[in-house]
């Protein structure tokens, strides 16, 4: 995969490069101090997965995150957070990222989340999905019985939500990806959203 790092600290930039770079799966393509410079080397650099920062200077990784991802939806974004950034990141979940990681993380376990996100799964740190879940109940306003979703609809928006893959979904429920992959296009339908992301989203607000 295609890596491009984003963080205004110079010295965790270099750091993750190297570390990150020493796995022969992962090619970090560019470096970046903030949001604005990221979103310019995407188009130049064409990154698999965007992992960004948060705090910085210019254009925060919230910002960052909005733009690449509505000029760029192939291209991943995993927010690199610390716990006190919980607003930050609620923002950053809504902006299409797909993926939140600790800064406090070994290289190996932030390597292991880059290769799930690349596979398709959407990789959430235990207690920074409680902090959004906790954030996001607060603002729900409607549940799934209120679009009366059918109990597999529920099953699979349960497991979207728990960042499962189309294929993992598909071997745990027994059925066919390309009766998930319909079973989510009548879920984005339903519930009016746009992506895959939307759905995580709504099933943290709703459990």
């Amino acid at each position: 995969m295609k890596l491009l790092i984003v963080d205004d600290d110079a010295l965790i930039r270099e750091s993750l490069s190297i570390l990150l770079g020493l796995d022969e799966a992962i090619e970090v393509v560019g470096t970046a101090s903030n949001g604005q410079d990221a979103y310019d080397l995407c188009a130049e650099l064409n990154p698999d997965i965007v992992l960004m920062d948060v705090r910085m200077p210019i254009m925060d990784g919230v910002l960052g995150t909005k733009l690449i991802k509505t000029s760029f939806n192939e291209i991943k974004v995993v927010i690199l957070t610390t716990f006190k950034d919980d607003e930050y990141i609620k923002e950053a979940l809504k902006n299409g990222a797909q993926g939140y990681i600790l800064k406090n993380q070994t290289s190996d376990s932030i390597i292991d989340s880059l290769k799930a996100v690349a596979k398709g799964n959407m990789v959430f740190e235990k207690n920074v999905a409680e902090t959004i879940s906790s954030h996001l109940k607060n603002e729900n306003k409607k549940t799934p019985e209120d679009f009366k979703l059918t109990g597999r609809e529920m099953d699979i928006l349960r497991l979207i939500g728990e960042g499962l893959s189309n294929k993992e979904i598909s071997s745990k429920l027994y059925l066919g990806e390309g009766t998930i992959r319909n079973y989510i296009t009548n879920l984005l339908e339903k519930l009016e959203l746009r992506d895959r992301t939307q759905l995580a989203i709504f099933y943290l607000k709703s459990f």
